[in-house]
């Protein structure tokens, strides 16, 4: 007696998913540069989203720059010195900015970069897209604890 064949049947795709379709993300996911910081204080100073977190002795911050701001315009006022004061280290994410020193020397920051800048000067955002710089500082030490010159000098 001759074996009997049984028909091989291929497994059954759920009718809503056919040879073509791809899975897609139901949600869009957030741009992470400038979504919400978990665990850090966030406020906004002049126009700029300022994030802020402790690691160790240091400060963590993320700032969010907007396109057509500038130091000059819109944090003098509120400091009330004619030049930022502040050093600031990190990295540049996003965007592009530059930064006028007291001597008129000017330097162009564009991401991806790594920046140090010292203390006394003005600085702006180039173009339409948002600058985001994360940061790294030791509140007023932070010249002495890295090292920095208290000025810009060549």
């Amino acid at each position: 007696m001759a074996k009997k064949k049984t028909a091989r049947t291929k497994p059954r795709r759920s009718p809503a998913r056919s040879k073509t379709a791809r899975r897609q993300p139901s949600v869009k996911t957030r741009d992470p540069l400038v979504a919400a910081v978990r665990g850090a204080d966030g406020r906004t100073v002049g126009r700029v989203r300022l994030d802020v977190g402790r690691a160790g002795a240091a400060r963590v911050k993320r700032m969010i720059y907007p396109a057509g701001f500038r130091w000059s315009v819109d944090m003098k006022p509120i400091v009330g010195t004619d030049l930022c004061m502040h050093a600031h280290v990190g990295f540049l994410a996003r965007g592009e900015i530059h930064i006028e020193y007291a001597d008129g020397c000017v330097v162009e920051h564009k991401a991806p970069q790594i920046v140090a800048i010292e203390p006394g000067h003005d600085g702006w955002v180039v173009g339409n897209e948002p600058v985001v710089l994360i940061e790294f500082d030791f509140e007023g030490e932070t010249v002495g604890r890295l090292g920095m010159p208290d000025a810009h000098r060549h």
